[in-house]
């Protein structure tokens, strides 16, 4: 009887959901271009981390995560930043960076982070949302250089919003 249910996976809508009908998926947003980005706030690095899409990135794995930061008073700091890209007249660029704290102890194997702020910073990137103010000054610099690197052409293209947030800290 187990066997016989059927499994729900998370679709990652690769083409125009609207393509040939107007019913199901009519408005639902592509996750082609979103990226997660993490930020260890303590060592002043960033990565990719496509587990981050489903809460599973390497700094996630494992850890049980709460509702208030007070339970985890040794938590270390970390960013996801969710990045979208998207093209203009220019070419493409950063349309979308949002980013969301949280913070991880490895020794007890828990975390805090809010993850209705998690969801809700995702699908704001998704609508070319720039949410930075609340990062720290050195993580916004390392955000920066991590988004010059990895792709000069996406940086050069970006809106001045983005760049002066990120390079006024």
């Amino acid at each position: 009887m187990e066997e016989n249910k059927k499994k729900l996976g998370f679709n990652i809508i690769k083409s125009d959901p609207t393509d040939g009908h107007k019913g199901f998926g009519k408005g639902a947003l592509s996750l082609d271009n979103v990226s997660p980005v993490i930020i260890d706030v303590d060592a002043g690095e960033a990565m990719i981390d496509v587990g981050a899409m489903h809460a599973r990135s390497a700094v996630e794995k494992g850890i049980k995560f709460l509702k208030n930061e007070e339970e985890v008073p040794n938590g270390k700091p970390y960013w996801l930043v969710w990045v979208t890209i998207d093209r203009k007249e220019e070419g493409p660029y950063y349309a979308g960076v949002t980013a969301c704290y949280m913070t991880v102890d490895r020794e007890i194997r828990r975390g805090y982070k809010s993850l209705p702020e998690h969801v809700n910073r995702m699908d704001k990137s998704m609508k070319r949302h720039i949410i930075i103010e609340d990062m720290d000054d050195n993580s916004k610099r390392v955000l920066a250089k991590f988004l010059q690197n990895h792709n000069e052409v996406l940086w050069n293209n970006s809106t001045e919003e983005l760049k002066k947030g990120l390079l006024q800290g």
